[in-house]
């Protein structure tokens, strides 16, 4: 595959930093033309990304479309970027969401408009990366990289005072959990030689140093999801993030650390991933339940969704660590369809957000009689991030369930526990927005979603039905992919 002449995976890297480098230059007073060639750029990027799925070879394993650069050659690293299953779908919902950021904040973002369009540019560019690298150590450089972009639009184009606080708390918790893992990395290079990461699959580590390795990429991988306790951070950040920076956040960045264990954690390390398994399910269990409750307490209704992920990606970790083809298909599935509705419903806040300029919950009451549209959608991806039969998350969490089960019915039946508390707080949630008396005591002035603002939801909407209808399409380049994956843990 490196031999192509037209290699749509390099276009797909190059294109956000050119749009970005095309941003630096144009007059920051020219806030249209700064919006629309960033709107341009981030579609283009898409456009790409899906020529990456129609020519994908879903009969095999192997990394395609494949590149690499002499980077260090004395120093034997080298830039190869690839794809294959697992990371395909990370990059196509990458280049959607930004698409969705670049919309959502046509006309809600007002200052430092230029700088607040590189910064998401600059963002898609590194989480490109993230998914494609081939390298341990470039890995790590982007995965590390992506904070800088996010801890700007969090302080920066943040809604709230404590934006510079929660700015800082992102910033210090994922990096003093990735300064592990990078102990671990020059460890790794020192031993082998090497950071190529289909080279160290090949690598046997002694088991002793396994379970070292393991510890320091989980110090990174579950600050990322995150997994409690290491959560704390995740609130915070979603309350004072602007719209498309919850969007972003929860769609893509909570989804590094899954990727990461997928990607690393599994394969290079198999013996240590059995081995602390059920320490990841203790944890992943306790994060279903305690999350799910945490967020029947919450009046804000960003934390709401923030502390509902937290539960998610628990079902998502014990996907992974089952060690089963469904269930590590599954986890892949419920982060695709997490980054959608937990995206749409960001969307939905930031709708009421923008027009009544608060999240708290007991302002809010009967919207469906003064604001059908947004009533109907808000129903959707309630029910859709309940589990709902018929929608997206329903494949992801079913096949978790019946991966696991075949491991432990003891954790199923726990994990099952989830479905029942995100249906209690999704049900309460929509019952206290939506149904019930209008209060015009706070508010007498109500406006439908706009046109722009229905396009954005229904390409989401049309997306988690899709996928919740007909997952063949998603779940087929998956396969090889995950089975190669199981191949590796036969230590």
């Amino acid at each position: 595959m490196s031999g192509e002449i037209f290699n749509p995976l390099i276009y797909i890297s190059l294109t956000p930093l050119l749009g970005a480098l095309i941003l630096y230059f144009i007059p920051s007073t020219n806030l249209t033309l700064c919006r629309v060639i960033a709107l341009q750029i981030t579609c283009l990027t898409f456009i790409l990304s899906l020529m990456l799925w129609i020519q994908f070879d879903s009969s095999t394993s192997l990394f395609q479309f494949v590149q690499t650069l002499n980077w260090l050659r004395s120093w034997n690293l080298y830039y190869t970027v690839g794809v294959d299953g697992i990371s395909l779908f990370f990059i196509l919902l990458t280049t959607f969401l930004t698409v969705i950021c670049i919309l959502v904040s046509w006309s809600s973002v007002r200052s430092l408009v230029r700088e607040y369009l590189i910064c998401f540019l600059i963002l898609e560019f590194c989480l490109i990366q993230v998914f494609t690298v081939l390298d341990l150590l470039l890995f790590y450089i982007f995965f590390e990289s992506v904070l800088i972009p996010m801890f700007l639009i969090i302080g920066i184009w943040g809604s709230r005072v404590r934006k510079i606080r929660a700015a800082y708390q992102f910033f210090l918790y994922t990096l003093v959990g990735s300064l592990i893992m990078l102990v671990g990395l020059v460890f790794i290079y020192f031993q082998t030689g090497t950071t190529d990461t289909q080279l160290l699959w090949q690598v046997s580590f002694s088991e002793f140093r396994q379970l070292l390795l393991w510890i320091a990429f989980f110090s990174s991988f579950a600050v990322k999801i995150p997994m409690i306790p290491f959560h704390i951070w995740l609130p915070e950040a979603h309350a004072e993030a602007p719209t498309a920076g919850s969007v972003i956040l929860a769609g893509i960045l909570l989804k590094m650390g899954g990727f990461g264990f997928l990607r690393f954690s599994l394969p290079l390390l198999p013996f240590a991933s059995v081995f602390f398994s059920p320490l990841i399910f203790s944890l992943s269990l306790i994060a279903v339940v305690y999350a799910s409750l945490t967020t029947l307490r919450q009046i804000d209704l960003k934390k709401i969704i923030a502390y509902s992920s937290v539960s998610h990606m628990g079902f998502v970790t014990i996907g992974i660590f089952s060690l089963t083809l469904h269930g590590i298909e599954g986890s892949i599935m419920l982060m695709l369809s997490h980054g959608l509705v937990s995206s749409a419903l960001f969307l939905c806040i930031g709708i009421l957000y923008d027009r009544h300029k608060t999240r708290i919950i007991k302002y809010y009451n009967g919207l469906i009689q003064v604001m059908p549209l947004f009533g109907i959608f808000f129903l959707f991806f309630s029910i859709s991030n309940i589990g709902f039969p018929g929608t997206s998350s329903f494949i992801g969490e079913f096949l978790v369930l019946f991966g696991t089960f075949k491991l432990s019915i003891f954790i199923t039946l726990v994990a099952a526990l989830g479905m029942i508390f995100g249906a209690a707080y999704s049900i309460w949630l929509l019952n206290r927005i939506i149904f019930g008396n209008v209060k015009i005591q706070y508010f007498y002035l109500f406006q439908d979603i706009s046109r722009r603002e229905f396009w954005i939801l229904l390409p989401l909407l049309g997306l988690v039905l899709w996928i919740g209808l007909y997952p063949s399409p998603f779940l087929d380049p998956l396969h090889f992919s995950v089975v190669a994956l199981l191949e590796r843990l036969v230590y």
